[in-house]
């Protein structure tokens, strides 16, 4: 029997190929891609970087640690850093702490889990305080705490503004109740350093959860996140197992916070450091040092002009025409006065509660070079944004939040000026749920002491405590087809004569139009419509209200705080 060796055969151009291909790849060193964990796609880190770190395919947020988020931000070379080495504690002497703090210093280069010092961002001065998550989740020891709280303590003596970066798992276990209290700690200089009438902007990011969410990270005097940052207090993990229900999509981002009133804005990156400029610079800017400057023609001149022009016309409307005219689907909104009126109006939302209520917008802007803050009751222009704006129908966070930006006003000594636009404040069961009354008293309570000047300008409905909200100020102005008014003109007729159809008489004895509340000295000055407020004439009156709102804050330049509240109480006693 024949036995016959087995034999292989190779392919020998094939295995040489395959040689030379391996040879012809070359070595790529490490660190120099990465692969985005959201879409999958492989990126240059040198690419990413100059990106501020978002993935160019989908916009997936990747961290950044400190020093990334300041060179981000902060003027090139204007960066002093405080606080580098501080003294570590392990109070609880808990086992291998040490050892792997010192591990963790190694492998980061950092010392503790943020960075402090001062910088600039385009000039403006600020103190920075950056938490940097690769420094055990950037949880809150006591360095950490000291460091925070140095920060903000040096930038109260230097009268400097805080800007803080916020991320962390949230207390640090290994310190246990002395991180606790670190929580107390940091809140408590911040309350220092805003009762001396300083700014702090937080800036949350991915992470922000437990003792920081529960202290620093909420005390800002305007808070920004980054957009899909987690923020909560407990985490979605532990939210789960407490009450046994899956979390919505979307619970505790950042865009989630917004909806729900407790931040003022989500920022992209690219637009952060421009952001941060915007409300350094008009918090910085002083208004006994700027000067405002005057149109050549003031408006007691255009009020004879415009009187003229009307002189012209044959027929007054009557009140009920006014209201018919207050009412109209085209009338100018608070919004289109703000844009045109005011210059850099950086929107803020939120009660800081609850919700954020479309009916009442507001934020910071500029008029002839002064800080103003600038708030308004927003009706909608079609159906769907009538449904946001509910109407122009404020619910008790509307007002919250109204009043919430009128004390940050008189804090920073900004005149505040209010647009009036409502048929009164939204009446529904979830706003008497959540305290419509009180919300509105509470808006009246305050804003009789407030020590900066309050404007109001009544634009079109000006319906019941839903608009008296908003006008206990120095001064009240109507524009002349604007109303004001106990309650709706059909309200007043069928409770006095059980006839809603009897609205038009109504209007006629209720006393309700700019002239009737002129004599009666309910309001100091009548916006003259030569036509009827649109589209056409709206420069126009943007133009005429522009220079009336320069006038008033120059003619109460210089009143002292208190005498401004006093001057607004004799206002509302004569009455």
């Amino acid at each position: 029997m024949l036995r016959f060796k087995k034999t292989t055969y190779i392919n020998i151009d094939a295995k040489q190929q395959e040689t030379e291909e391996k040879r012809e790849i070359p070595e790529v060193p490490e660190g120099l891609w990465s692969k985005c964990p959201h879409c999958g796609q492989i990126l240059y880190n040198e690419d990413r970087k100059q990106a501020h770190s978002v993935c160019p395919k989908c916009g997936y947020y990747f961290r950044m640690d400190a020093y990334e988020r300041i060179a981000m931000v902060a003027d090139e070379y204007t960066f002093q850093e405080w606080d580098v080495k501080l003294e570590d504690r392990n109070p609880l002497d808990f086992k291998g702490y040490e050892k792997k703090l010192e591990t963790l210093r190694q492998n980061t280069g950092l010392s503790e889990a943020v960075i402090t010092g001062r910088a600039s961002v385009y000039g403006e001065p600020c103190a920075l305080a950056v938490c940097d998550a690769r420094f055990m989740m950037a949880s809150m020891g006591h360095t950490v705490g000291e460091k925070i709280t140095r920060a903000v303590e040096r930038a109260t003596k230097e009268r400097l503004p805080v800007v803080m970066f916020t991320c962390s798992g949230g207390a640090r276990m290994q310190e246990g109740i002395i991180s606790l209290m670190q929580m107390a700690k940091t809140s408590a200089a911040l309350k220092q350093h805003s009762d001396a009438g300083l700014l702090s902007i937080v800036v949350l990011t991915d992470p922000t959860t437990g003792g920081v969410t529960a202290s620093f990270a909420m005390l800002g005097d305007i808070i920004l996140g980054e957009p899909g940052a987690l923020v909560g207090f407990a985490g979605p993990r532990v939210i789960e197992q407490t009450i046994g229900q899956k979390l919505p999509e979307g619970f505790q981002r950042t865009e989630f916070l917004l909806e729900h009133g407790l931040i003022d804005a989500v920022v992209e990156r690219k637009d952060l450091k421009q952001t941060l400029f915007q409300l350094l610079h008009m918090h910085s800017t002083s208004r006994e040092t700027v000067h405002m400057g005057r149109d050549t023609i003031r408006l007691a001149d255009r009020d004879k002009k415009i009187e003229k022009e009307k002189k012209k016309q044959k027929d007054s409307p009557d009140a009920w025409e006014r209201v018919r005219r207050s009412r109209m689907q085209g009338r100018p909104t608070a919004l289109d006065y703000i844009e045109l009126i005011f210059k850099n109006f950086y929107e803020l939302h939120g009660d800081r509660a609850f919700r954020d209520d479309g009916a009442i917008v507001g934020g910071i802007a500029s008029v002839g070079g002064i800080p103003v803050t600038v708030i308004g009751q927003q009706k909608g222009k079609n159906t769907k944004d009538n449904i946001k704006r509910n109407f122009g129908m404020p619910n008790p966070e509307g007002y919250r939040k109204a009043l919430r930006l009128m004390k940050q006003a008189e804090k920073f000594g900004r005149p505040i000026i209010c647009f009036v636009d409502t048929p009164g404040a939204f009446c529904g069961m979830e706003a008497e749920e959540r305290g419509q009354g009180e919300a509105i008293a509470r808006n009246l309570y305050e804003m009789a002491a407030l020590t900066v000047p309050v404007l109001t300008i009544l634009i079109g409905e000006g319906g019941s405590g839903g608009a008296l909200a908003m006008a206990v100020a120095n001064e009240v102005w109507m524009m002349e087809n604007a109303t004001y008014s106990i309650l709706s003109p059909e309200g007043f007729a069928s409770i006095l004569w059980k006839d809603s159809s009897r609205a038009q008489e109504a209007a006629g004895v209720m006393k309700i139009t700019a002239e009737d509340l002129k004599r009666l000295g309910i309001i100091e000055r009548i916006i003259p419509e030569v036509s009827c407020a649109g589209e056409e004439n709206l420069p126009e009156l943007a133009a005429y209200m522009k220079q009336g709102i320069k006038e008033f804050i120059e003619a109460y330049r210089g009143t002292k705080p208190q005498q401004l509240a006093d001057m607004r109480y004799e206002r509302f006693r004569k009455m």
